[in-house]
Formats: C-alpha cells, sequence, structure tokens
C-alpha cells in the first residue's frame, strides 16, 4: 500500500530516521517477501474478465490465512478490504467490491501487503483483461520499465533521489508522467518506515544515503494524462486520476546489498524465468 503525503509518513524537515536491518532480520524481511511474491502467482490465473474484485479479496485473504500469515492492509487506518483493486483510472486505493466486474479491455492494479512472522511483504502489478487498447498497453510497458530503471538506480552510496532521476525523465519522454502525491516507502517490521520514496523529482524529498541494510518498496504510479488526482469523497480511499486517463503502478520490495538492489518480492514465476516482471502480452526482456 502506497505512502501518502497526507496519510502516509509524515513530511519532516529534519533528516528522517532510517532502520538498517541486521541479517536476521534481512532474512525475515526476504520471507515476506517471497510470501508476498507466492501470494501473487496465486492470484495471477484469476485476474480475468467476469470476476468480481470482492472474489479477488476473497481469495488473496484466504490463501493468506491458510498458509498462517496476516493480510496486513484489512482494516489499515480504516481500510476495509485485504487488496486494493485499481481499474483503468483509478491510480491506487481501489476498494473491492461484488459489483465490480473485471472486462475484457481494462487493465487493473493489484496491490497487496502481507505480515510475515511480525515483517512485511509489499507488491503490485497491473493486469490487462482480454484484448486492451494500444494506450493501455504503451502505459503499462512504460510503468513496468520505469519500475525496473528505479531499482536499477537504486544501488548503494547512491542518494534516494537517484530513484526519481531515473524514472521521471524516462516517463515524460514517453507522455506519460508520474504521480506526486503517492510515493513508495521503506519497509520492515511496520508498513511505512519513517521515509517517503519519490518517483518524481522534488526538492523536498528524503534524499537519505542508500546504504546496505535499508529495505523499501519502489511503485510508480504512472499516468497517461495529468499527473493530478482526486481521492472520492464518499469513501476517503479511491485515488483517480483528475483528467479521466488511464493509470498503472507495478511495485516490488527490495533490499540493497552491498552488491546492489535485491528484490525481495519476485515471484515463482519471476524467479524461473529470470525476470524482474513478467508481463503478460508485452514480448521484453525485464531482466534481473
Amino acid at each position: 500500500m502506497q505512502a501518502d503525503l497526507e496519510k502516509g509518513p509524515p513530511r519532516r524537515t529534519a533528516k528522517p530516521r532510517v532502520i538498517l536491518k541486521t541479517p536476521l532480520e534481512q532474512e525475515g524481511m526476504r520471507r515476506a517477501g517471497a510470501f508476498n511474491g507466492q501470494l501473487m502467482d496465486f492470484i495471477r490465473p484469476y485476474v480475468t474478465a467476469g470476476i468480481s474484485t470482492a472474489r479477488l479479496d476473497a481469495l488473496v485473504h484466504d490463501y493468506t490465512l491458510d498458509h498462517g500469515h496476516v493480510p496486513a492492509c484489512l482494516n489499515y487506518n480504516g481500510y476495509p478490504k485485504s487488496i486494493c483493486t485499481s481499474i483503468n483510472n483509478i491510480v491506487c486505493h481501489g476498494i473491492p467490491s461484488e459489483k465490480e466486474i473485471l472486462k475484457d479491455g481494462d487493465i487493473v492494479n493489484v496491490d497487496f501487503t502481507t505480515i510475515v512472522d511480525g515483517f512485511y511483504g509489499d507488491s503490485s502489478e497491473t493486469f490487462f483483461i482480454g484484448d486492451v487498447s494500444d494506450k493501455a498497453r504503451h502505459l503499462v510497458a512504460v510503468t513496468a520499465r520505469a519500475l525496473l530503471l528505479g531499482i536499477r538506480a537504486a544501488m548503494p552510496g547512491k542518494h534516494l533521489s537517484a530513484i526519481a532521476q531515473a524514472i521521471e525523465p524516462y516517463v515524460k519522454s514517453q507522455g506519460c508522467s508520474v504521480v506526486r502525491q503517492y510515493t513508495g516507502h521503506g519497509i520492515g517490521k511496520a508498513i511505512h518506515e519513517y521515509f517517503n520514496v519519490f518517483h518524481h523529482i522534488a526538492a523536498d524529498s528524503d534524499n537519505i544515503m542508500l546504504e546496505p541494510g535499508l529495505t523499501l518498496t519502489i511503485e510508480p504510479m504512472i499516468n497517461l494524462g495529468s499527473y493530478h488526482v482526486v481521492t472520492d469523497p464518499v469513501d476517503k480511499w479511491t485515488v483517480r486520476t483528475r483528467d479521466g486517463s488511464l493509470s498503472a503502478q507495478f511495485e516490488h520490495s527490495i533490499l540493497i546489498t552491498e552488491a546492489g538492489p535485491e528484490v525481495l518480492t519476485l515471484t515463482p514465476s519471476q524467479r524461473a524465468s529470470g525476470k524482474m516482471l513478467v508481463v503478460a502480452g508485452i514480448a521484453e526482456e525485464f531482466t534481473l
């Protein structure tokens, strides 16, 4: 679940607190990330036309409990479900519903966080439902590449701003925009740990040093139109593009190591293919 600049870690003038994970804690984060990846591959075949988003939520919820873990989004700051399902022009925090049925031509982001032995894993993917438009396909490909660029930029010894500097110029060059109000975040024994991970270039970003032992999420939200968003005045959660344009997102949790970023939330299918992402319908090498 994304850090909202209003609901997530508070903006500070002081240097944000950074928690470097011990080797034992890193193993805990690996277990949490591995389960989250396993869960993503579990739900993947169900994300098809004709299914309700409430059914997807129930499947993820039950699978998580059946494996002895905790769906972290449920009741987080009052959020009513275990996953977020954000369709077409919904940027993030779409609430699953029995009335919301996926249909041919939709794109949908499925986002969830799980707690495994006290550690959090967090990831999301955007799926094509049937035959989507060329514009939707372009947006999703750009978003997948943006995540890949952000992860590759997260090298030890660099500052956090390197992630945004890798993502935003590329996204703009493709005629899209980076959502500004919602960000990635530190993660560990809490869903949001003490700093925000901006995906757009900003002077007030939490520009900490990327050090071995740091764990964080990279989760660019990319719009086909303007970056401006609006929050539903009724449910107070659902965030849409202000201009009605399509939005997409991909997310991984990562650990900074001496050798570079380690992706914690790889799915079994991604590990088997040697790719950070496997996007159905896009023949591209999102290699590790």
